[in-house]
């Protein structure tokens, strides 16, 4: 005969955050435990895909880890993956030297006009 377990918490709906396991004590009864919601994996802020090397839980359980279970150690790096930080860089110094470019020419069109 199948043995009867109750929830264990007030909440008496089969909801996703009441889901339970059905577990036998060492005394040999069968007891629910309640099961903690899976967290999803933090994302990249500019295009979205996982963040690897970085701690998937749910959002308090991150106030009780270390630093480098939550970031990786580069610019942006809890924040944003590895080639959207390339990209970044990249197109920061395409801007510089736009901007040295145009100085350049804007010397070279005043010298022409002397």
């Amino acid at each position: 005969m199948a043995q009867r377990v109750t929830f264990r918490r007030r909440n008496p709906y089969n909801t996703k955050s009441n889901q339970i396991k059905v577990v036998k004590t060492p005394g040999g009864r069968l007891v629910a435990q309640h099961i903690k919601k899976q967290g999803s994996r933090p994302k990249c802020g500019d295009c979205g895909i996982a963040l690897p090397g970085i701690a998937s839980l749910r959002p308090r359980q991150y106030a009780n880890i270390s630093k480098t279970k939550k970031s990786v150690t580069r610019a942006y790096g809890g924040s944003r993956c590895a080639n959207c930080v390339k990209d970044r860089v990249v197109r920061a110094f395409l801007i510089e030297e736009q901007k040295i470019v145009k100085k350049v020419l804007k010397d070279q069109a005043e010298k022409s006009k002397k």
